[in-house]
Order: C-alpha cells, then structure tokens, then sequence
C-alpha cells in the first residue's frame, strides 16, 4: 500500500584531500583541499539520496553506485542524485520538501547556500522553497572541527503522487 507520506533520513561524511575539487551541493567551493571519494564526494547530495532512498525502503547509496564500479569513479553526484529520483518518481512520489545540514569548520559556505539550494531544487525538480540547506561549525570539536572532513545530514518528505 502506497501511503500519503514517507520521510526519509540520510547522513554522509567525506576526509578532506589534497588536489581534489570541494563539492557540496553541486557548487564548486574555493578552497585548498576537496573532499576524498570514488565519485565527486558530494557529501550533501550523497546524505540527500540516502534520504530519498530510505523513506521508501530502497536501501543506500552504496547500493545502487558501490565504489567498487569503474564506472561511478569521479561521478557527478547531481547525476546520482537525478538518478535516484527517477527511482522515487518510479515508485509514485515526489518531494515535498527537504532540509539539510552541512557540518564543517572551513570554509565557511553560506555565500554559497543559495545556489546550492537553486541546484539541488533543480536536481529535484522541486522549488527552491521547497529545499533548506544549512552549515554550521562544531567550534572546533571532532574531526569536522578539525578540518578533517566534512558531514551532512538531510531529511526529506515524500508525498504520493495523484497518478499514483
């Protein structure tokens, strides 16, 4: 039985690396280190497909691109992410609405949350109204308030569809 609404949880985190771009949300942030991953390492867009995937039961990530395909190796993450919406669509939902934190020391990134908020929105087929991205510092505790890597988590609402 197809219910009205599921809700989704998902939570990613990545190591900074040397001579790799840092993505988060489909935007390219200026900074001396990038994120270490088999695809792009887009930790907010990989912690938003673990939402999506989880309120409707369909496993992870990891399930549906391992890091042990060739293929995936550098992969756009907004790709993934359009992937495994097809999937939700599939299954007779859409995306009510989402909201999602970045947990990291630097760079500081709120210059860069509206855009990351327009891509994602774009990504969904969704409104951007629809879309909450926050970031937020540790005051330096962990290995986020290190400068080690950097975290996400992101919950969405999915709703039936009326051709459902």
């Amino acid at each position: 039985m197809l219910l009205p609404y599921r809700t989704g949880f998902g939570y990613d985190v990545h190591a900074f690396a040397p001579e790799r771009k840092l993505i988060l949300g489909g935007i390219e942030i200026p900074h001396e280190k990038g994120l270490l991953g088999h695809s792009d390492a887009d930790v907010l867009l990989h912690a938003i497909s673990d939402a999506l995937l989880g309120a409707l039961a369909l496993g992870d990530i990891g399930k549906h691109f391992p890091d042990t395909d060739e293929k995936y190796k550098n992969a756009d993450s907004g790709r993934l992410l359009s992937s495994v919406y097809e999937l939700i669509k599939k299954k007779g939902y859409r995306l009510g609405n989402l909201d999602a934190v970045i947990v990291m020391q630097r760079p500081k990134v709120a210059r860069f949350i509206d855009p990351m908020r327009e891509k994602t929105a774009q990504i969904l087929e969704s409104d951007p109204e629809q879309v909450s991205i926050k970031a937020t510092t540790t005051e330096h505790l962990g290995f986020t308030g290190r400068e080690e890597g950097v975290a996400a988590y992101a919950t969405v609402l999915l709703v039936k569809t009326e051709e459902a």
